[in-house]
């Protein structure tokens, strides 16, 4: 648990709200996302896939289901996050799927008002998994992409969870709760965590005390983009899909 003086940042590019709005095109190259952390998740330009981000390792889960190793630095994303794993707290965790996580462990890590990323492996009963299929201008919402979005399972796989934590205060720029990405030991199959059971899973939380938060300022639509507000949080809860 955090409390050595040292100070740990999770780094945001884009927001989720902007992303909702059809705002999709890249606005980050992997090169400068890298400098700022060396786990994390995301998406590539124009909604393309679900990106996992594992010790600098970039990996992207395509809607046929095909898991790609991306080398390619200069690719682009529209919305991501990383961080520099550091001051890890430890788990050993039993009987895990998303109501656990959503309620016990929340309530006894006490995040409900901080970020924190989480990375859990072991051997899952169960996973199933959602990717988004690249889109093309004129980009839709993300909510209509959602609707539409391709699912996978496996079962008794061997693999990683990897995400983040956010308040519900943070729940436009971020989705509020975890937002979690799975990927198999063997590289084989991946996405945006949907569901999930597992007798037992080990790996570490890492709680920050500092959000940088990451404007693409030179990007014209986001600069003139329209965010729904009245609607917005619901259709966020819509677009994830993993938090009842």
């Amino acid at each position: 648990m955090k409390g050595n003086g040292t100070i740990s940042t999770l780094y945001e590019h884009g927001t989720l709200a902007s992303l909702m709005a059809g705002n999709m095109a890249g606005t980050i190259t992997l090169e400068d996302l890298l400098k700022h952390g060396s786990t994390g998740i995301g998406t590539f330009d124009g909604l393309d896939g679900e990106v996992i981000i594992l010790d600098g390792e970039v990996y992207q889960a395509v809607s046929d289901g095909t898991v790609n190793h991306v080398t390619d630095r200069q690719a682009k994303m529209p919305f991501a996050s990383v961080h520099t794993p550091a001051d890890l707290e430890e788990l050993e965790l039993t009987d895990v799927d998303f109501n656990a996580l959503n309620g016990k462990f929340v309530r006894q890590h006490e995040l409900k008002n901080v970020f924190a990323a989480l990375r859990l492996t072991g051997k899952f009963s169960h996973v199933k998994v959602r990717i988004a299929p690249k889109q093309e201008e004129p980009y839709p919402s993300l909510l209509e992409v959602a609707q539409g979005q391709p699912t996978f399972t496996r079962d008794d796989v061997d693999g990683t969870i990897i995400g983040y934590y956010a308040p519900e205060i943070f729940g436009s720029v971020t989705a509020a709760g975890w937002h979690l990405h799975f990927i198999s030991d063997d590289r084989q199959f991946a996405g945006h965590l949907l569901e999930f059971t597992a007798p037992a899973l080990t790996g570490d939380l890492q709680i920050f005390d500092t959000l940088e938060q990451h404007l693409p300022i030179a990007d014209q639509a986001f600069r003139q983009g329209e965010v729904d507000m009245a609607t917005l949080r619901d259709s966020i809860a819509q677009s994830e899909g993993n938090q009842d």
